[in-house]
């Protein structure tokens, strides 16, 4: 079966002309301290500019990815993480390139956060929090370590998690902002208690902290003001993220920037107060007072692939589905939908967007595949079906034609057929489970997204009955969303909703059996729980919705077999009358 996600692929790959003159996604722009040269990142490679705008020069060509620059206070070198050992670490380089230096060789991921002094370079890494420290013991909170410029042994510089630093002119006073859980750093007009504030601290032998900013959303990337008597930073106080200005007592906010459909990125300045800054995948500087003006950048390179990759793919698919009779399994690889043969090689491309499909389910009468799509501005469903008649398989149909499902503002994924291939059922605004009746087109609710919490892709559990007349669904009831219970629902949407679990513990994952007569789930209700924390040991219940089925279960092995002989002999006699009738 280890042919099942093998296949040729022909990846194409747009090609570099000689000059692009506006390049897009230049991201981790940063500013020289003279403010002459900007250094970025883009397409895996640090590069810098003239801060005026102008032809871009390329420092670093390996082929791992090189990202994150950061500049030492004399301006005579640069730090940049690199992936060329397998994960990132820290790199030194002369600010004109050249060879670069490898200063850490740990297994966690590195990434280079400020130079405190010439010769010294901060990095964050998680590899273990101080004995004293207090925070969750989590891989989410890096630590802050200090390298030399020559190598050596790192040594801690702060258990704390501390974000962006950015040092005062003596070195003595410290801006960051802090990290305090899981959220997505890419995610906009987020408000919550975990959202990034701006800190001061104070070094020296004891070191004092002051939070400064208090908005209940995010603020982040503070930068000093020249005088170092205020800072600049980025946050979403009056909408979308924009740089604003605020002294050290964090009272008195003023806004700088004014961009309103895109978030400003990758806060840096020099120290003169001119202000870099990415917005849009481009690269912009702004003074105080200013007007923001976009950098001008052109790139010379050469092409780095091949315009045409062939690629034996054997892992990878992030989607599969079996068809009903076995012999074709369907799977999404690098967001496109394959279709293969179990007993042969021969492989099919159904589609070939620039888009993502994922979610993907094969018809009961193995003629068709739906999946959920990203076209245009949002999710949707699609089916794929055979079109021709004498076709029985996927992989070797003369023509197969694809028709939108459900498409409308609202995102849709994750799609089921029903088992007597009449509905889709799949989930609207990623909680609420509806059902499209295939011939009708019509739409209908099963549950309401109240009775469900979704916090990533691929949380919320349903399955059809074999009947196709009911839905096991994840419920929130009495344990809270983080405690879900089992329910079941009718498939047409009418009737209440019936709990069947009610523990009030983490019950998921439910599964019909015994041809609809029970349901199997699992729970932590009687092992290891999770009593405000994290961590949990389910164990698998079963329970039953037919008493005979519930009778048959109990019956020990002996006494199965004597039932299945006594129901074989009464089979046998029935079919005797009957062919004598």
């Amino acid at each position: 079966m280890k042919q099942l996600f093998i296949l040729t692929l022909a990846l194409f790959f747009s090609v570099n002309v000689l000059a692009d003159n506006d390049p897009l996604w230049m991201r981790y722009p940063a500013i020289s301290p003279g403010g002459e040269t900007i250094a970025f990142t883009y397409k895996g490679d640090i590069y810098t500019v003239p801060a005026s705008g102008g032809k871009a020069t390329q420092l670093t060509t390996h082929p791992a990815h090189d990202t994150r620059p950061v500049w030492s206070p004399d301006g005579k070198q640069i730090a940049f993480a690199s992936d060329r050992n397998g994960n990132f670490d820290v790199f030194l380089m002369n600010k004109e390139g050249g060879a670069p230096t490898q200063l850490t060789t740990h297994s966690a991921n590195e990434y280079p956060v400020a130079f405190n002094d010439n010769t010294h370079i901060l990095h964050s890494a998680s590899i273990q929090q101080d004995v004293k420290d207090s925070q969750f013991p989590s891989a989410l909170f890096a630590q802050i370590y200090q390298i030399g410029t020559n190598g050596g042994r790192p040594t801690l510089f702060s258990s704390l998690a501390m974000e962006n630093l950015a040092f005062s002119k003596d070195g003595k006073q410290v801006l960051y902002n802090d990290f305090k859980g899981h959220e997505d750093p890419w995610r906009k007009h987020h408000q919550s208690s975990i959202t990034r504030d701006i800190w001061l601290c104070s070094l020296g032998n004891d070191r004092t902290f002051k939070k400064i900013t208090s908005f209940k959303g995010e603020d982040r990337n503070p930068v000093w003001t020249p005088d170092g008597n205020a800072f600049y930073y980025l946050s979403e106080e009056k909408g979308s993220f924009n740089i604003f200005k605020n002294d050290l007592t964090g009272k008195n906010s003023q806004q700088i920037t004014n961009h309103t459909t895109h978030p400003v990125r990758f806060l840096t300045s020099d120290n003169k107060g001119t202000l870099c800054y990415g917005y849009d995948g481009e690269i912009y500087t702004v003074k105080e007072g200013g007007q923001p003006a976009k950098v001008k950048v052109s790139i010379v390179s050469d092409q780095t692939e091949n315009d045409l990759i062939h690629r034996l793919i054997s892992n990878g698919a992030t989607s599969i589905a079996v068809s009903p009779n076995g012999k074709e399994v369907t799977f999404i690889v690098r967001g496109d939908v394959y279709v293969t043969s179990v007993e042969f090689e021969t492989t099919r491309q159904i589609t070939d967007t620039p888009q993502q499909e994922r979610n993907i389910d094969f018809s009961p009468d193995g003629r068709s595949l739906v999946y959920s799509a990203e076209r245009g501005a949002t999710w949707g469903i699609y089916q794929s079906s055979l079109v021709r008649k004498d076709d029985k398989y996927s992989t070797y149909a003369q023509e197969i034609k694809e028709e939108p499902l459900v498409v409308s503002e609202k995102t849709s994924f994750q799609p089921a057929y029903s088992p007597d291939g009449k509905e889709v059922a799949f989930l609207e605004d990623r909680t609420t489970l509806r059902v499209i009746n295939l011939k009708s087109k019509q739409v209908h609710t099963v549950l309401d997204g109240k009775y469900n919490y979704s916090y990533s892709d691929g949380d919320q559990t349903y399955q059809w009955s074999p009947d196709s007349k009911w839905f096991l669904v994840e419920y929130i009831a009495i344990g809270g969303w983080n405690n879900k219970d089992i329910a079941l629902v009718k498939a047409d949407g009418s009737g209440d909703v019936t709990n069947l679990t009610e523990s009030g513990y983490s019950d998921g994952n439910p599964k019909w059996v015994l041809d609809g007569k029970a349901m199997i789930w699992s729970s932590d209700r009687a092992g290891y729980r999770s009593h405000g924390s994290w961590g949990a040991q389910d164990d698998t219940y079963i329970m039953f919705f037919d008493a005979e089925a519930y009778d048959k279960f109990r019956l020990s092995k002996e006494e199965l077999a004597l039932v299945e002989d006594e129901e074989k002999d009464k089979d046998e006699d029935k079919k005797r009358r009957q062919e004598r009738v």
